[in-house]
């Protein structure tokens, strides 16, 4: 198992349980924790932010039983990373901290690089490395310098640019909870898209009588993970039948369900923020140690500029598969083609989380999606164990069965 993140850890849980001898490489939630600013919030819900173990011994209503966590929507970023300590402290007690450096086809298994140049062998390796290296930087960005320049994922606080000027690029979660954090912060900040941000969800009690109901029933009709609108949120919940459907068809509800959005709770931290919405970037370059940005309107200058423009899956810049065995995955614009049990076009090449999106659907992107991932891989080992032991058996059976004599008169029976 490569990565120790929500789905690494649930993934090894479940194969664990199932007495499938594993090992775990990676820092325990590394990427929420040195990748996400502090003060951040989970979109997910409560019900849908738990890491899935088998025997639902470690889920988060557990965690915050033992540690007096009052239940709560849009938990604090700090406090899923506890739980997520908590977690690997239970179900994955001997996670091996040294980096992967490279994984390299040795069939029918696959050596693996360590840091510390340490060389080990593996039967099967599950890539769970999350969105790990697949920050998105739109082009008119290229060439900029990165410290002029920057994405989200690459920085666990925002109050650097406290006093100075900073422009956020995107209308997602993430680019509209980074401004209100910077604002917060002390930075001025204007917030660049190109069209108007749009929300999800309200608070209860905002809306006047005749719109409550409204509300109630959109309430009734969220699936419990809550990605996606309205129908496809309870598609999306069976990533398992999801990935029998047409490319097309997959890809549409994929983009649907997981299109630019914030949640509401994030608008009033927008309070001071410039919103430039329905603004097109046309270019970007440095100038005296500041960035100028071209709009259609004009040329603004900012002290800094941070990318929430999302992630592009691409396998190859995880940067941990020899060329050799990445030319051996099947992908399509970059995400693996994935099968049962997730594997891949090479056989026990499994990925989770993000990269499963373009196969399995867009519960893959969020925590509510590992309990599938942990129950897939692992069916998928213990039937390909099962076939080993039976292909054995049939293979000792049949070299211990005594030979026919050869009568010239054809097979014997």
């Amino acid at each position: 198992m490569i990565g120790a993140g929500p789905y690494g850890l649930a993934v090894a849980a479940h194969l664990r349980s199932a007495a499938v001898s594993t090992r775990v490489f990676g820092r325990p939630l590394s990427f929420w924790r040195e990748h996400m600013p502090k003060g951040m919030r989970l979109r997910s819900p409560w019900i849908a932010t738990h890491i899935a173990d088998p025997d639902k011994r470690y889920s988060l209503d557990v965690f915050a039983r033992e540690t007096a966590l009052r239940r709560q929507d849009q938990l604090p970023l700090e406090r899923f990373v506890q739980y997520g300590d908590w977690f690997q402290r239970q179900a994955v007690p001997d996670l091996d901290p040294r980096k992967v450096l490279r994984v390299e086809n040795a069939a029918p298994g696959f050596r693996l690089m360590l840091e510390d140049e340490t060389v080990i062998h593996a039967r099967r390796v599950v890539m769970a490395m999350g969105l790990a290296h697949q920050e998105l930087r739109p082009p008119q960005f290229a060439g900029v310098d990165r410290a002029l320049v920057s994405h989200t994922c690459q920085h666990a606080a925002l109050d650097k640019w406290r006093g100075q000027r900073v422009a956020v690029v995107g209308r997602g979660q993430s680019a509209c909870e980074s401004a209100a954090l910077l604002r917060e912060a002390g930075s001025q900040v204007d917030l660049i898209c190109r069209d108007e941000v749009r929300w999800v969800g309200s608070a209860p009690g905002e809306a006047d009588r005749a719109r409550d109901w409204r509300w109630r029933l959109r309430e009734l009709l969220q699936a419990p993970s809550a990605v996606g609108p309205f129908p496809w949120n309870w598609l999306n919940e069976l990533p398992g039948l999801e990935r029998r459907l047409p490319d097309g068809m997959r890809s549409w509800i994929s983009a649907r369900s997981l299109r630019a959005a914030s949640a509401w709770w994030v608008m009033p931290g927008l309070d001071g923020v410039g919103v430039l919405s329905g603004r097109a970037i046309k270019g970007a370059a440095a100038r005296g140690g500041k960035v100028a940005v071209e709009l259609d309107d004009g040329v603004r200058e900012y002290d800094h500029v941070l990318l929430g423009t999302g992630y592009r899956i691409e396998i190859a810049k995880l940067g941990v598969l020899a060329p050799e065995l990445l030319g051996m995955v099947d992908c399509r614009s970059g995400s693996p083609t994935l099968g049962q049990g997730l594997e891949s076009s090479v056989p026990r090449l499994h990925f989770v989380g993000a990269s499963a999106v373009d196969s399995h659907g867009p519960l893959m992107r969020f925590i509510a999606g590992a309990g599938y991932a942990g129950r897939s891989v692992t069916g998928h080992a213990l039937a390909h164990r099962r076939s080993a032991k039976h292909h054995t058996a049939h293979t000792v059976g049949a070299a211990q069965r005594p030979s026919q004599p050869d009568l010239g008169m054809g097979p014997a029976e």
